[in-house]
């Protein structure tokens, strides 16, 4: 049996019957000539969700994602050394003094899958500052997704890759050159090494790394240029946080601090989170609340899943890929 059909069978109400209707949202949004932004939060990345969202990219099912700085490193990390990272399947169980021999042997946790620092950061951080000297040097400045299209499109790191090369979205997004924008992206592990590469001198030019600032104003452009009535712009969020906070606002940036009163607003809205809907968390704001910020309409689809992301994304994305 189809994984689709057997979902339709047996998911009927509650969380599962939305994740059936967000999933066919998502079908008839695409059908109709609409287009879709993917937002990352968390972990997805160190997941490896990017086996199935590297499946979305080939078949165009995205045309756009907002992550954060780690989920656009860890895919990269997790490409180049799978091999060494290490599941800690009782991570619940763990003591302070398990936590610390975790890092005296220079594995970083999430959870219960331990990142290898010397062969994943490290690894990566002398081919990257490579190309961050490079354009500082030449007075020239990039995003942070645009370093890592410039190093993957080259084929430097292919000697290290330890996964299947179809399986990591963010080789598939440079083969496309999918607009990518990471908000906060000083939050990440290059994000400080960079800033500590600033500080020590290795970089002149802070501004060799263009900034988040710079990301809104190039997710105006592409906002007002691709959105149209016949083909407006959806937004699947999975998981909170400025991932998602961040691209959303770009609606009433626009309306409000721009007047441009002809720009549609986002056309579907579905939402992964854990976050309760409650004590002001922006993450657990039901989409009604975002009709009063000018962001969705009376009319636009909307969809909260509350469950766990790892669970549910493959499981909405297989049904987007008929599988």
């Amino acid at each position: 049996m189809k994984v689709t059909q057997f979902l339709k069978d047996h998911y009927k109400h509650f969380n599962a019957a939305a994740v059936i209707d967000a999933a066919e949202g998502y079908k008839l949004h695409l059908n109709n000539g609409g287009k879709m932004m993917i937002t990352l939060a968390g972990a997805m990345s160190t997941a490896e969700l990017g086996i199935i969202l590297a499946e979305m990219i080939r078949q165009d099912k995205v045309q756009a994602i907002t992550c954060t700085g780690a989920n656009l490193e860890e895919d990269i990390f997790n490409l180049v050394a799978h091999d060494f990272y290490e599941r800690i399947p009782n991570y619940r169980d763990l003591t302070p003094q398990d936590e610390q021999d975790l890092l005296d042997r220079h594995l970083n946790r999430v959870t219960d899958t331990c990142i290898p620092e010397e062969e994943a950061m490290r690894r990566l951080e002398h081919v990257v500052l490579k190309y961050w000297q490079k354009a500082d040097q030449a007075g020239e400045a990039y995003f942070p997704h645009q370093f890592f299209y410039q190093i993957l499109n080259s084929g430097e790191l292919e000697q290290y890759y330890q996964i299947d090369p179809k399986n990591s979205w963010m080789l598939e997004a440079a083969k496309k050159n999918l607009p990518i924008f990471v908000p906060g992206w000083e939050d990440s592990t290059l994000g400080n090494i960079y800033t500590g590469h600033v500080i020590s001198g290795d970089i002149k030019n802070v501004h060799t790394m263009r900034t988040g600032i710079q990301y809104m104003m190039e997710l105006a452009e592409w906002y007002t240029q691709t959105a149209t009535d016949a083909s407006t712009i959806g937004f699947f969020q999975i998981g909170g946080g400025i991932a998602g906070d961040f691209p959303i606002c770009v609606v009433p940036m626009l309306h409000q601090d721009l007047q441009r009163t002809g720009v549609p607003l986002w056309g579907y809205f579905a939402q992964i989170s854990d976050s309760t809907t409650s004590y002001g968390s922006y993450s657990g704001a039901v989409p009604n609340e975002k009709i009063t910020w000018g962001k969705l309409g009376v009319d636009t689809p909307k969809y909260v899943i509350e469950s766990d992301a790892t669970i549910v994304a493959p499981l909405i994305f297989a049904i987007v890929l008929d599988y």
